[in-house]
Parts: structure tokens; C-alpha cells; sequence
């Protein structure tokens, strides 16, 4: 999989544009023989996604991630509250030219090769077969299914990655502003995890906004620039991993050699055994690493001294005596 030269798009800014924003959204299904039972998947969602930015949605099974998403794509009427995307009222038709999708369970006409694949559903946008020609190798060599064997590979061939692969293929077709993923890590191995999250950097690096839900928080972790945690329907945080977990300015820390005299003045309560320390470091100063140089030390490890995103996850539910469905 060649990397993308596309120079990174920096965090969004208070001025950046709202590409999907939600006022009160709320879904309720009807249950039962007679429908007289009710369920509330989603009540009154707010929140803003601006451009540009990757965001996560967070939830135990049941939350209501994928009903969130799919009221927003227009696959499912909300029952009270608006949306819009880009600018227009969610189900509006004219924006679906400008949004990719990738299901948590695609389904595939499996017979079908994945360039064949990847040629019928550009059909479905109405795209010219000259941009097909040089957009379907693009595709293929971005998701790492460029060579020969798997590009003419029926469906019904291809490991679990590979059709997570080629579904993120299929849902980047029409070269979307936009894209949603749902659970796109689900069921993969460590590998497949791994370039299903450097194909969403990349789509990152070239600018595009990414909406997914994921049960993989430490993928979250290092793609999301913010994220919400949705349980039982309601959104019950959002914001900045910093916002979230707090700034990161302090660091437990441990090394050896050096004076210890001198590390003390750096590291209050250092705890010194034979020739190794250790200690919290309060910010990572320049001078520090400077005097630790010249005194001939060595850090060993350094860590952030704060909650992951997956202990601050729990606690949240915790909190509000939630559990997972699961």
C-alpha cells in the first residue's frame, strides 16, 4: 500500500465549516405484536462534525451508534429533531453523490471480482468509464488489493480483511467529501486493524471528513481528533481527547545513571535503586533532557500519567450504572 503525499490537514478550528450537525435527534421504534411497546434508540442527539475532521462515536452494543448513523445517512426517518450534511437536511438526494458508506456488514454480490465490483457500484454513481479506468487501480492500490491475483479474485475468495478492504473501496468510489464507517475494524486481526486504520489516516491526510463507530478504542485513540460516547441513546460526553482525558503534562518516568542530587531537583520523591531511578517529571522541559546528557544518564521509560481512553470509557459508564449489552 503506497503512502499518500497529500500533506496533512491540521486539526479543526472553531471557524472551520459544520459538515454534519444534529439538533434534538431522537428515534423511537415500535415493538410488539400490536406496536404497542416502545424503545427509545436515540434521544435528542446534538452535536456538530466540522470539515475535515475525523470523529468517533463510542458506545457499548445497543447505544444506538448505528441507528445515529443511519438516521443520518436518510436510511432511517428520525422521530423527533433535525439533521443536516453539508449543508442540507439529512435524506436530502442531492448530497448522496458527496457521502461514502461503509456498513458494519456489507453485503457483496460475491461471484463478482473486486475490480468487477468496484466497476458495478461506480456504475450506480453514474461514473464515466474514462475515471473508472484511472480511479479503480488508485482504490486498489490505496486498500492493498492491487495485484493481480486479488483484483480478478471472486468475493467469495477473499478473507475477512480483504472484503473489509474492498468494502472501504467501494464506499471512496465517488471520491466522497464525507464518509462513514461503521464498526470498520470489526472482526479483523491485528494486521487487518492495522491497514484498515492507515487507509482512514490516509483518507485523513487528503482532507476528508470521517464519521465511524468503533468498539476499538486504542485505534480511536490515535485517529480521532474528537469523539462522543453514546450510551442508552444519549450522548453523554464529546469533546478533544485532551478535553476528555486531560492535557498531557506529566510523566512517570524512569532511567540510570546521572547525579541524583541533581535528578531530585527535577523529580520530587525520586526513588533511587542501585544505579536505576525513577519518579513523576512534571512536563518535559529542554533543559531537563539537557542536564540528563550531560550527566551521562539514560531514560529507560517515559509515560503519560493519564487515563486511557478505554479506562475513562468504562468509568463513564460506570458512573451511570451502564453495562454492555454484550
Amino acid at each position: 500500500m503506497n503512502p499518500v503525499s497529500t500533506p496533512v490537514v491540521p486539526p479543526p478550528t472553531s471557524q472551520s465549516t459544520p459538515v454534519i450537525q444534529t439538533l434534538e435527534l431522537s428515534k423511537r421504534y415500535r415493538l410488539g405484536f400490536w406496536l404497542n411497546q416502545t424503545i427509545d434508540s436515540l434521544k435528542q442527539c446534538t452535536l456538530t462534525v466540522f470539515q475535515g475532521e475525523t470523529f468517533g462515536l463510542l458506545g457499548p452494543n445497543g447505544a444506538g451508534k448505528t441507528t445515529l448513523l443511519k438516521v443520518l445517512l436518510g436510511i432511517v426517518q428520525p422521530t423527533a429533531g433535525r439533521g443536516f450534511l453539508l449543508g442540507k437536511a439529512i435524506g436530502d438526494r442531492s448530497i448522496k453523490q458527496r457521502v461514502g458508506y461503509l456498513p458494519e456488514n456489507p453485503y457483496f454480490y460475491d461471484y463478482l471480482s473486486g475490480w468487477e465490483y468496484l466497476e458495478f457500484t461506480a456504475g450506480l454513481f453514474g461514473i464515466p468509464r474514462s475515471v473508472q479506468r484511472q480511479r479503480i487501480p488508485q482504490l486498489l492500490d490505496l486498500v492493498g488489493l492491487a495485484q493481480s491475483a486479488a483484483r480478478k479474485k471472486q468475493l467469495r475468495q477473499y478473507s475477512k480483511g480483504m472484503l473489509q478492504r474492498i468494502g472501504m473501496a467501494q464506499a471512496l468510489i465517488n471520491d466522497p467529501e464525507l464518509v462513514f464507517l461503521d464498526e470498520p475494524m470489526s472482526g479483523l486481526d491485528p494486521m487487518g486493524r492495522y491497514q484498515i486504520r492507515e487507509i482512514i489516516l490516509s483518507l485523513k491526510a487528503q482532507g476528508k471528513t470521517i464519521f465511524f463507530n468503533s468498539h476499538v478504542l486504542s485505534d480511536v485513540e490515535i485517529i480521532c481528533d474528537r469523539v462522543a460516547i453514546l450510551a442508552q441513546g444519549e450522548l453523554i460526553c464529546i469533546g478533544a481527547l485532551d478535553e476528555l482525558l486531560g492535557h498531557v503534562d506529566e510523566y512517570h518516568i524512569k532511567g540510570r545513571g546521572g547525579d541524583p542530587a541533581a535528578l531530585t531537583q527535577w523529580i520530587p520523591g525520586l526513588e533511587m535503586q542501585d544505579h536505576f531511578w525513577e519518579g513523576h517529571l512534571q512536563g518535559l522541559p529542554q533543559d531537563f533532557l539537557t542536564t540528563l546528557a550531560a550527566m551521562d544518564a539514560q531514560i529507560i521509560a517515559l509515560n503519560v500519567v493519564r487515563p486511557s481512553l478505554e479506562e475513562f470509557f468504562i468509568q463513564q459508564l460506570q458512573q451511570r450504572g451502564i453495562r454492555s449489552s454484550s
